[in-house]
């Protein structure tokens, strides 16, 4: 069996270690140690990008910001969906992970990034929604951190109370949607969604096609009128 390599390293702002590893052709990006992302669980990153533009299918220039590159699969589900005029903002806290996508991942997603709908922001996207125009995004995709529950970057938390909530649905534009990737069930999070402008359902997602549980949860946000 082969062994494992690292390919790069990289700290967050807290000062953790992110680094990326690949095995037998498949990858992982790990927190200290913890796995954040495998190139073999994707299911949940697939659906994120389905459900969050199943309402664009017949809007001709669809606006889409994605929060969190990681290993590309958002990003690429996005791009099979929408039109070839569409716009996909792509907002990524760590510069690292964007070189690593293109030195590392061409064969993988990282040739996406060259995709011309696409722009890549290396930002927070937490600063990006809560300083955009109104009405700037028709569908906001968030897989950054852990979900609402921090693990990288404890600043995303803003972006989660109420006042983010009311940010994230100006936002988007009438009709617009939001959908949120959590590493499991937040009942707190979900109160504090229903309580913005926000029709909410609650979707179950596996980590990869054969696993036996749906245990993570994609919180589908439809901006009321």
């Amino acid at each position: 069996m082969k062994p494992q390599r690292k390919l790069a390293e990289t700290l967050t702002p807290d000062g953790s270690r992110l680094s990326l590893f690949e095995h037998n052709g498949s990858y992982a990006i790990r927190m200290n140690g913890q796995g954040l992302m495998h190139s073999s669980a994707t299911e949940s990153e697939l659906m994120l990008g389905e459900t969050g533009t199943a309402h664009l299918l017949a809007k001709p220039t669809p606006r889409i910001l994605i929060g969190g590159l990681g290993l590309g699969f958002t990003l690429k589900s996005v791009l099979e969906r929408v039109s070839a005029a569409a716009s996909v903002q792509v907002a990524e806290l760590m510069p690292a992970v964007v070189e690593w996508n293109r030195e590392f991942l061409q064969s993988l997603n990282g040739a996406l990034l060259n995709d011309p709908r696409v722009l890549i922001r290396e930002e927070d996207v937490v600063d990006l929604v809560l300083r955009t125009e109104p009405a700037a995004f028709d569908a906001i995709l968030l897989d950054i951190d852990n979900g609402p529950s921090a693990m990288v970057q404890e600043d995303n938390s803003r972006l989660y109370d109420d006042v983010g909530l009311w940010s994230l649905a100006a936002a988007l534009s009438p009709g617009g949607r939001a959908v949120i990737w959590s590493a499991g069930d937040d009942e707190a999070f979900l109160q504090r969604l229903r309580r913005a402008p926000f029709t909410v359902e609650v979707v179950r997602a596996k980590a990869y096609p054969g696993a036996r549980r749906s245990g993570i949860v994609l919180y589908v946000a439809d901006k009321k009128s």
